[in-house]
């Protein structure tokens, strides 16, 4: 699954921060692979959730989030 934001970046770094990983693509794409073998309803709706709560408050919107690394 992949949905294109135009602040990808450092909201999958803000993700991260929370646990949940997913994978960053340039220039705007944000995937998750959900494994139905090893991921769960629960770990789809809290993934959900954590980027609703990151886009409602914009915490994503802060500076350490935005530094850019090497590797994503």
């Amino acid at each position: 699954m992949a949905f294109a934001f135009p602040d990808a970046y450092p909201l999958m770094q803000a993700l991260i921060e929370r646990g949940i990983v997913g994978d960053y693509r340039e220039p705007d794409l944000m995937r998750f692979g959900f494994a139905p073998l090893y991921n769960g309803f629960a770990d789809v709706w809290r993934t959900v959730d954590a980027i609703a709560e990151l886009l409602a408050g914009r915490a994503y919107d802060q500076p350490r989030f935005r530094k850019r690394s090497r590797v994503t």
